[in-house]
């Protein structure tokens, strides 16, 4: 068989769902087929040439923060057959085969963030501020060891930062203000070339909205 494989397969419950040895385009594997959340297998589910890794990634994080189904602009997420690539606030490289920055600021998330940001490893900017995103920082954040911006502000988030981003030694600037976050971990000075004074922004000022105020002895910029 050849040509696109059809959308409809991925609604067929409890199916097996076996198509290798045929020639498909191996471009064109439907997104619900690929999360396989009806489909009881799927055999080119781990072939990344039908089923990119980072498009189940992006996915499983739209649905952890659209949780009122309210996000302002959502071209394109979770379409059965548009790239990754073309969904709204998603950057990639030439080749168009892996993420590297990720803007959705002021686009009515809310929900959590989901773990599966973790696996965007190629991602350079992350922008997910001015927000509703509640929950705390899921430590996988720490494995975008490529982050150079990362900003996170004006969300809920809650509890301790995670440690892995005071491994993230290319941060350019971290921004995690008007949260609820309670405790930093020893993060380096970042270098401020770039982005000076809003290099490296959270909620440490006096008076504060905790019992203690949040200490952050590296902050460019203290917000009360």
């Amino acid at each position: 068989m050849t040509g696109i494989i059809p959308s409809q397969l991925g609604q067929l419950q409890g199916a097996s769902v076996l198509l290798k040895s045929n020639d498909f385009k191996n471009d064109s594997a439907p997104l619900s087929l690929c999360l396989q959340s009806k489909v009881q297998e799927f055999d080119l589910a781990n072939e990344t040439a039908f089923c990119p890794l980072e498009r189940n990634a992006l996915s499983d994080f739209y649905d952890s923060a659209n949780k009122g189904g309210e996000w302002t602009d959502g071209t394109n997420w979770k379409d059965e057959y548009a790239s990754f690539c073309d969904w709204k606030g998603v950057t990639c490289d030439d080749g168009r085969n892996h993420v590297t920055k990720l803007n959705l600021s002021n686009n009515g998330l809310s929900g959590r963030l989901s773990e599966s940001i973790g696996k965007l490893t190629f991602i350079k900017e992350l922008d997910l501020s001015g927000n509703g995103i509640k929950g705390s920082i899921p430590t996988e954040i720490g494995l975008l060891s490529n982050l150079t911006y990362l900003r996170l502000s004006y969300n809920a988030f809650t509890g301790a930062a995670p440690e892995g981003l005071g491994m993230m030694i290319g941060l350019q600037l971290l921004q995690l203000q008007s949260n609820w976050i309670t405790d930093m971990p020893s993060i380096p000075i970042l270098n401020r070339s770039t982005y000076g004074k809003s290099s490296f922004v959270a909620d440490c000022g006096v008076p504060s909205a905790f019992d203690e105020a949040l200490k952050c002895d590296n902050c460019t910029m203290c917000c009360e």
